[in-house]
């Protein structure tokens, strides 16, 4: 996902990066008793936001690292993480390490006192793998606890390659290319083109904060961008508002959603990683999602029992959500972030594998994912898309910004700017909506 509170700001990353929080622990943690969780040769446990078929890949990355430490790690899944970490961590329930996907989050965190500050040997390899600007998202008040994990680049728009055949469609070049693109599909189909889902539990919404990002990036620039994150620009201000207005042209219009789930409001009910069938057997043309969702199709059997091809002449396929101007190369990232609350020896191996390239290969490999480890190498990309996906982050050309709620306070970015994207897809007046998301900085 992504959607990181606190007030980080937000530098200019032209390069790849992830975040993985790990966050240690007593209940579901470590013990100090040799042998025990979070010791030398024992278990170490992860909690994060990562489930089903990503969750048992994240598992297996460990496989070679307990085969050489004896160290054994149990990864637990959680689909409220965001909801729900902050309680255990501050009932004595916290994990030995976590994988927060905001930075926003991770200050909440580190302002309860539990989260411990990354190693030297942490804090050593995050300096050679990865830029200054990811690592500062992993930092906080001039101390670096966390360090990035994996990453994603946000504003894609998902396709079916052989539809766009079909109707003789090709890939927009301009925001506007998009709208006619739409408005063609739906001319041509008869049918809505576009699939959305904001449903995700606790989290339900971020699917659509990411849609006001990418065009308050793409509309108003990186500055506008920046002090939007610093809270320099209010929701209620008109570039904020320009975004929604430009979104709702497609989100808001019952002609162009919610392509095999029903009405506009029914985006709110669908789960967003539902989306992927509907793209892959051709009832969607058109989905906004990140680079994630590719992992998301992995879960997905078309007609002949296979997971469909992404390829660009393949079952789906993805281009990034065009800009104003025909060239503009401009993208949101997110990722997550490793954060302890113990450093137990095991603990702090764990963490230190996790910030090598030899887990981000391992991971990359196994398929559906990125990263960020300059040291990665994107021809371990389990696809083209990745792969390119992968090398877009790291060209020193592409404009990049962290996603702009995770990098919110968690009571606007995890808070009423999610809760703000359900109230307007159900209907409620956008200066409302605006007005109400506003008011998350006085929580």
């Amino acid at each position: 996902m992504g959607k990181t509170r606190g007030r980080r700001y937000l530098a200019p990353i032209a390069l790849a990066g992830v975040f993985g929080l790990v966050l240690t622990g007593c209940a579901e943690g470590g013990s100090d008793t040799p042998g025990a969780s979070g010791s030398a040769g024992g278990t170490v446990r992860i909690s994060g936001g990562i489930t089903g078929s990503e969750a048992d890949l994240l598992q297996q990355s460990f496989d070679g690292f307990t085969k050489d430490t004896g160290i054994k790690v149990v990864y637990t899944g959680d689909k409220s993480f965001e909801g729900n970490i902050v309680t255990k961590v501050t009932g004595g329930d916290a994990p030995d390490l976590a994988i927060v996907p905001q930075p926003g989050l991770l200050k909440t965190l580190i302002g309860t006192g539990e989260v411990v500050k990354a190693p030297s040997a942490v804090d050593k390899a995050v300096d050679e793998n990865w830029s200054p600007d990811w690592k500062a998202y992993g930092t906080v008040d001039g101390t670096f606890y966390a360090a990035p994990m994996l990453a994603n680049v946000k504003g894609y728009v998902w396709y079916s390659p052989a539809k766009f055949k079909e109707w003789g469609a090709e890939v927009p070049k301009t925001w506007d290319d998009l709208l006619t693109l739409t408005k063609t599909i739906q001319e041509k189909s008869g049918a809505a083109p576009w699939c959305a889902g904001f449903e995700s539990g606790n989290a339900s919404g971020w699917p659509g904060t990411d849609w006001i990002e990418d065009l308050v990036l793409r509309q108003s620039g990186t500055g506008v961008y920046d002090d939007w994150v610093a809270g320099k620009v209010k929701f209620t201000d008109q570039p904020i508002a320009d975004a929604f207005t430009a979104a709702g042209k497609i989100l808001l219009n019952p002609s162009y959603v919610n392509a095999g789930f029903g009405d506009v409001k029914s985006i709110n009910s669908t789960a967003f990683a539902d989306v992927a069938a509907k793209v892959a057997d051709g009832t969607c043309a058109l989905t906004h999602q990140a680079s994630f969702l590719s992992s998301n199709f992995l879960d997905v059997k078309t007609a002949d029992g296979k997971a469909p091809t992404v390829a660009p002449d393949g079952d789906v396929y993805a281009f990034v959500l065009p800009g104003m101007q025909e060239g503009e190369s401009q993208v949101e990232a997110g990722g997550e972030f490793v954060a302890a609350f113990n450093d137990n020896e095991a603990t702090q191996k764990v963490q230190e594998f996790m910030t090598s390239a030899d887990f981000a290969n391992a991971r990359v490999k196994l398929g559906g994912v990125i990263s960020a480890n300059k040291k990665a190498d994107p021809s371990n990309a389990s696809s083209e898309f990745l792969t390119d996906a992968m090398k877009l982050l790291q060209d020193e050309k592409t404009t990049v910004r962290f996603d702009a709620s995770d990098l919110m306070p968690a009571t606007v970015g995890s808070g009423s700017f999610w809760k703000g994207m359900v109230d307007w897809i159900d209907g409620k007046d956008q200066a409302t909506v605006l007005s109400d998301i506003q008011a998350g900085y006085n929580n």
